[in-house]
């Protein structure tokens, strides 16, 4: 397994489930989440549940109490969905967790799994699929090191090694969405009082959008811009800004006065441009296969990107407990069970994001049928995303 990351984890522990050993190569000397909020939606976090973790995910998690949909140049709020139903409605609650928190939980159950090995510091360069098995060159500090091993994930994200080899095109290529992330955690004392709340909000401007939700108890709200800009370089997280800073360049967006008081809390605003890839339609061959943002990387307006990951983990896991399935069998069996439902939530997602963005009389319609929907129809419409598919385990 190359990655680990949410969805590398989720994997190894469903693979150790499921009683494959599994060795986890990371490349990053030390397995540490860079970022900050993640939202966990019912339909993954029932799979999370199922490994096991409901106990330490409790722990560290925060349940918001519902989600505000708001207009963003006077903060109007165009619809409440309440959650307090949904653990009965799904299987699961809604959850927000900060990144590093999650990942940590994930881990520890790995690290606590004898079935699972970790390696830091070991990066997975090419390698041979022949004769129902793979050999790969891992790049470490002490040298390249070739093993042989029964099969490859795949789990190393949107800039995936396993998916450059796997895949040699240029036409594969990341590509610039047009759209960028600004990130901060702002002090909940920073944060205007009426956005400390233990509830999620999403403001919708022309052009941009806003999510925040509290973290950690309530005591830090994680803060998300997303705006269209220019093509910028490909680098992630290589600028940043103050809040007043980013707060003046949202200005001509007419940005509501107690969005901007929150946006001007934050300290510090990292940046993230969004890449997209094309769509596949196979991401397995032989003995190898990819997961999460290596197969099916989307941009983050359904909040699905790790639950996504999740389930590719729990679908992976799944094709293993077919008795004498091969790996090449068992690889073949995930990607049938997910690709279509992957690459759904994949164009929902960025649908999605146009959608937020509406400008005109587009934005004047779409607040008109977010009122006549109300929260509760809001919720509905994603009952497709949120409730347990066929075949998807129960906890």
């Amino acid at each position: 397994m190359a990655g680990a990351g949410i969805g590398g984890l989720s994997a190894a522990l469903a693979l150790a489930r499921a009683g494959r050993r599994v060795l986890l190569l990371e490349r990053a000397p030390k397995i540490e989440e860079v970022g900050a909020g993640l939202q966990i939606a019912p339909n993954a976090g029932r799979i999370l549940a199922g490994l096991g973790l409901e106990e330490e995910l409790r722990a560290v998690a925060l349940e918001p109490a519902a989600i505000n949909v708001r207009r963003g140049h006077d903060g109007a709020v165009l619809a409440r969905l309440d959650l307090a139903g949904t653990r009965a409605r799904y299987g699961a609650p809604f959850r927000v967790y900060h990144r590093g928190d999650l990942q940590q939980v994930l881990l520890q159950a790995a690290d606590d799994e004898p079935a699972i090995e970790i390696r830091t510091g070991a990066r997975v360069g090419d390698f041979e699929d022949c004769d129902g098995a793979v050999r790969l060159r891992v790049h470490a500090g002490e040298g390249v090191e070739e093993i042989a091993a029964a099969g490859l994930v795949g789990a190393d994200g949107q800039r995936s090694a396993v998916r450059g080899h796997l895949l040699p095109t240029e036409r594969d290529a990341p590509v610039y969405s047009g759209l960028t992330a600004w990130r901060a955690l702002v002090p909940a004392e920073s944060a205007p009082a009426a956005l400390r709340a233990r509830e999620s909000n999403l403001w919708m401007l022309t052009g941009a959008h806003v999510v925040h939700y509290p973290l950690r108890g309530g005591e830090i709200v994680n803060v998300v811009v997303i705006v269209a800009t220019p093509r910028q370089d490909d680098q992630a997280a290589v600028l940043s800004l103050d809040g007043a800073a980013l707060a003046r360049a949202l200005h001509g967006r007419r940005p509501a006065p107690m969005l901007s008081a929150l946006i001007e809390a934050g300290a510090v605003w990292r940046h993230w441009p969004l890449f997209a890839r094309p769509p596949l339609s196979r991401w397995s061959r032989g003995a190898v296969t990819l997961l999460g943002d290596a197969a099916h990387p989307m941009v983050p307006f359904l909040a699905q990107g790790a639950a996504q990951a999740i389930e590719d983990a729990e679908a992976l896991g799944r094709a293993f407990l077919t008795l004498g399935a091969s790996v090449e069998t068992a690889f073949s069996a995930y990607e049938k069970s997910r690709i279509d439902r992957a690459s759904r939530v994949v164009r929902a997602s960025r649908r999605q994001g146009d959608y937020f963005h509406l400008g005109g009389l587009g934005a004047v319609g779409r607040d008109l049928a977010i009122r006549a929907l109300g929260g509760r129809g809001m919720l509905a419409r994603n009952d497709w995303l949120y409730r347990q598919p066929r075949g998807q385990s129960a906890t």
